[in-house]
């Protein structure tokens, strides 16, 4: 018996401090994969241009942001793990970098999109850029939610 609660308790920790650090690492993922993605866009923009390289690797950059977001959801999340705030911390950490994870990836492929745009038509920039914008958006939403509803989660 002894070793069965053991067991739980243990799981129980694992599961919270999961929460906890779930945003950074996924949004983190998340800001690879959409940088990636944008940024070999960038390069074969370059390739294929002869001027206004920086604009293409300052919009190759905005999946990043998500890591900044993850970590902030990550320290508001951080408490001693309880029984009665690690399932909260879990699938609130989970939700939450899962939605920096998507909108991290799909605001890459938004932005590589926009450079391969851009790199025929220069002007368009500006309004190429708009689906990665609106795609950050989401990001933003889902980090307030998260600030919002970890706020309740008892310490």
């Amino acid at each position: 018996m002894d070793a069965s609660i053991a067991m739980n308790d243990t799981l129980t920790q694992l599961l919270g401090m999961a929460g906890i650090y779930a945003p950074l690492a996924l949004g983190a993922l998340g800001s690879i994969v959409g940088c990636a993605r944008a940024g070999q866009a960038a390069c074969g923009a370059m390739l294929e241009t002869e001027s206004g390289h920086g604009r293409f690797v300052g919009v190759a950059a905005m999946p990043a942001s998500q890591t900044i977001y993850g970590i902030v959801i990550m320290l508001a999340l951080n408490r001693d793990v309880t029984a009665s705030n690690a399932g909260l911390l879990f699938a609130l950490g989970v939700l939450a970098g899962l939605i920096q994870l998507a909108s991290a990836t799909y605001q890459g492929s938004c932005a590589a999109a926009a450079i391969d745009a851009a790199k025929n038509k220069p002007e368009i920039l500006g309004l190429a850029v708009a689906p990665a914008a609106i795609v950050e958006g989401f990001a933003v939403f889902g980090f307030a939610f998260a600030l919002l509803l970890g706020a309740g989660i008892p310490k």
